[in-house]
């Protein structure tokens, strides 16, 4: 995933995935090429670090016989990110299995999850917010 091209591009690294997939943590090091004309990190790349993971770990959880799409996202910039930043995606099995339930019974779902971005002080650069999509792919007769 390093060498995917928006995320190669802007710097980003996926630093961590833990053998279940339920957790990811990725990086992104303030350069000259990711920067804005405040010299904090760009918005759009400070998103792009958070967009594909919580769509991964509920594919990875409820398998091919699954359709799984981003319905929605937010972002709210708390603090200019002057520092290399770093962020946790995480959801653990119970959650995953309490989904997979519900999209099971109704035939589609959506899910919640939030994570925070933060600098190497600790301190909140952006909140962001995603709401995950799921189905049961029709089966062909």
């Amino acid at each position: 995933m390093n060498w995917y091209p928006p995320f190669w591009g802007a710097g980003i690294r996926v630093s961590e995935v833990n053998p279940s997939c339920t957790r990811y943590v990725t990086t992104m090091k303030l350069r000259w090429w990711n920067k804005n004309i405040y010299g904090t990190h760009f918005g759009g790349s400070l998103y792009a670090m958070c967009d594909p993971f919580y769509c991964f770990i509920v594919f990875n959880h409820l398998g091919k016989d699954y359709i799984v799409w981003d319905k929605a996202a937010s972002i709210e910039f708390v603090s200019p990110g002057k520092s290399k930043v770093t962020a946790i995606f995480e959801a653990d099995e119970q959650t995953l299995s309490d989904f997979k339930n519900k999209v099971d019974l109704e035939g589609k779902a959506t899910i919640d999850f939030t994570t925070t971005v933060r600098g190497i002080d600790g301190k909140i650069v952006a909140k962001v917010q995603k709401t995950v999509y799921a189905r049961r792919k029709k089966r062909s007769k």
